[in-house]
């Protein structure tokens, strides 16, 4: 467990995500939990039009379906927007998108916002909050963007690039959580797992 939160802030974790960089996080921090992705569906029909609301509610949906069939265990759930002009920039459909969404974000400041949901149905806990990073590419050749989109890394991530690996070339500076760009925001998600372990109830 983690030794920095007490023990009902992290009783039967499980994260809603499959995502290898949320593991990841989660695992350095030396959490115990269980890992049951919530369905596509939760992302799909989105009412909401600000990209801060639209994030947290993707996070809280994602957590009401997993904490439906998890009830006694604390859910943590998360996602994660890019925005450039006020245009939400998801995953990549394909490479060509990929490129696109590479060229328009070089030599650019963009805005990455994540929201993170913590819910136990059991104790009636339901908490939510988000982080906004703000992110500067330096100016890429189109050799380097059609390069890096053939890796493949980020083919399944917000705005096509990942800043935890190859992708942090891309970058020349990040004002805010550098977590938050990863996708997790860490000092968000403690806030919320402490509210979490002093509303339990068992």
């Amino acid at each position: 467990m983690n030794p920095l939160l007490n023990e009902k802030s992290q009783r039967d974790l499980v994260l809603a995500s499959r995502s290898p960089r949320r593991i990841d996080l989660l695992r350095g921090m030396k959490f115990e939990f269980d890992v049951d992705p919530a369905s596509d569906e939760a992302e799909r029909n989105v009412p909401e039009t600000d990209p801060q609301a639209v994030a947290e509610l993707l996070a809280r949906r994602k957590c009401d379906e997993v904490s439906r069939r998890r009830p006694r265990s604390i859910v943590v759930a998360a996602d994660t927007v890019v925005i450039l002009d006020g245009r939400v920039l998801s995953k990549p459909a394909d490479d060509a998108e990929a490129v696109r969404f590479l060229t328009a974000l070089s030599g650019r400041t963009h805005t990455v916002i994540t929201g993170v949901a913590v819910q136990r149905r059991s104790d009636k806990i339901d908490l939510s909050g988000s982080e906004t990073t703000r992110v500067t590419f330096r100016n890429l050749t189109r050799d380097e963007i059609e390069r890096y989109v053939a890796t493949g890394e980020g083919r399944d991530k917000a705005g096509s690039y990942a800043a935890q690996g190859l992708g942090c070339s891309l970058i020349r500076s990040i004002d805010g959580c550098f977590y938050n760009v990863v996708g997790l925001p860490v000092a968000l998600l403690f806030e919320l797992l402490r509210k979490a372990g002093s509303a339990a109830v068992g």
